[in-house]
């Protein structure tokens, strides 16, 4: 009986123990029109090695040898086998809470050493245990600069990813925020003087992310400038978090919203992943989520313990700064492992590979007739490019020759029709950047 349904005489036991006479009297509080009054559509009833030899042709489908250049928020970075080694131990996989510091000594003190790690990416004093991912840290930022200027006007880039946009505008719709976007320019940044023109003493923060959707580095310490000239708060947002290994890290942003996918985490089919939110230590007390501290217990000896926790299941709930009632703590084990494997060194090369390899694959597609670069803003390990007809189709038409093409912008940017998102990392090799030159060329030139 483990695997299978009550049966029915179990059923009846059941609603006679609960004071209802059938499964429809059970249900009757849903309303008629939200009712299943038909069987589901699905394959079967089969046996078990009907069902195994489904999932075998269904991973049959699953081909090998495919290349991807396909970015836009989730990538595809070399992570060593030793990272899973790590956080597959008992005492990781078993340790749920660390409330009890006597009894998880080692999950408080990996919680605090990645938070130790994003400080130092980041340029920020202060770290969170970890967020959901990029787009709830990013939203959790911004509640926080409302509540440390008491303002509910903010300006948000439109080359902000358009799903942490959409998780913002949902927060917003209900907590009174006003969001306004700003448009980007021609190189590919946020509009400056579009920005100057809506910077009033009213906004609670300015929202960029960088390197930005389109792959475009933004400047920090000049928007930092202009933005604190008006008493809001600067919000970066990073999705490619090896682009630190490179860029100086945004020491002049008041919060940093970082999404850490790309530190041992496989995209996995788009999570889960980790958030990451830090600030400077003045803010600590609106800071969302918990925060692991090192002190030393009665013999003076090291150690850990959850020093802030400002949630609703902590303090009373009106006073709490966020709703995220858990941290990230596996993903965030493995961000930690992954980055203390590789190393200051490692992180550098990692990052300066994906900048080679990326600006390598720019120049071999711009040699292709009717491909131009779209933004003169420099960039990370992604790029957009404007093509002669629909992405839609080209990526069609790569795919049969095993390649996973570039995002279609037109789907989030409809002024952005024909233009692709292209990511390489150090994972692409030259021989698959170059089949991907020749392969779009030979797509470009078939006749319409």
């Amino acid at each position: 009986m483990r695997y299978l349904p009550k049966s029915p005489a179990e059923r009846e036991e059941m609603l006679a123990a609960i004071g209802v006479k059938s499964a429809e009297e059970l249900f009757s509080s849903i309303p008629e029109r939200y009712r299943l009054k038909k069987p589901l559509k699905l394959p079967g009833p089969m046996s078990e090695a009907e069902v195994i030899g489904y999932f075998k042709e269904r991973a049959a489908e699953n081909s090998l040898g495919y290349t991807n250049f396909l970015g836009a928020g989730v990538y595809n970075h070399w992570r060593s086998v030793v990272t899973d080694v790590v956080i597959q131990r008992g005492e990781f996989l078993t340790s749920y809470t660390p409330y009890q510091a006597e009894i998880t000594q080692g999950t408080l003190q990996a919680i605090f050493e990645f938070q130790t790690l994003m400080c130092q990416l980041t340029g920020q004093e202060v770290a969170n245990a970890s967020m959901y991912d990029g787009s709830t840290a990013t939203t959790e930022a911004v509640l926080m600069a409302e509540r440390l200027t008491n303002r509910q006007r903010v300006l948000v880039a439109r080359s902000l990813h358009p799903e942490y946009r959409h998780v913002l505008q949902t927060y917003a719709r209900n907590c009174g925020l006003q969001l306004e976007e700003m448009p980007y320019g021609a190189d590919g940044t946020i509009d400056r003087e579009a920005l100057r023109g809506a910077l009033r003493s009213d906004v609670a923060a300015v929202v960029v992310q960088s390197p930005n959707f389109f792959g475009v580095i933004e400047s920090t310490p000049e928007l930092a400038e202009a933005v604190h000239g008006s008493g809001a708060m600067l919000v970066i947002a990073i999705a490619e978090g090896v682009s630190l290994g490179l860029l100086n890290p945004p020491a002049e942003a008041d919060i940093v919203a970082m999404e850490g996918q790309s530190f041992g985490l496989s995209p996995s089919y788009g999570g889960p992943f980790v958030g990451v939110i830090a600030s400077r230590e003045k803010y600590v007390r609106q800071l969302p989520g918990r925060l692991a501290g090192e002190t030393t217990d009665t013999e003076g000896r090291r150690g850990f313990v959850l020093t802030l926790a400002t949630r609703e299941q902590h303090i009373r709930r009106e006073k709490a700064t966020s709703n995220i009632c858990t941290n990230q703590a596996l993903c965030a084990l493995a961000a930690t492992v992954h980055l203390t494997l590789l190393g200051k060194e490692g992180l550098r090369e990692m990052a300066h590979q994906n900048l080679s390899k990326a600006a390598f694959a720019l120049a071999e597609l711009e040699k292709i007739p009717g491909v131009r670069r779209a933004f003169s803003a420099p960039f990370f390990n992604e790029f957009t490019v404007e093509l002669t007809r629909s992405v839609k189709l080209v990526n069609a038409q790569l795919l049969k020759e095993k390649i996973i093409g570039p995002f279609v912008l037109g789907t989030a940017y409809p002024e952005l029709t024909k233009h692709a998102l292209i990511c390489v990392t150090e994972t692409t090799t030259r021989a698959q950047i170059e089949h991907l030159a020749a392969a779009l060329r030979r797509v470009l030139e078939q006749p319409l």
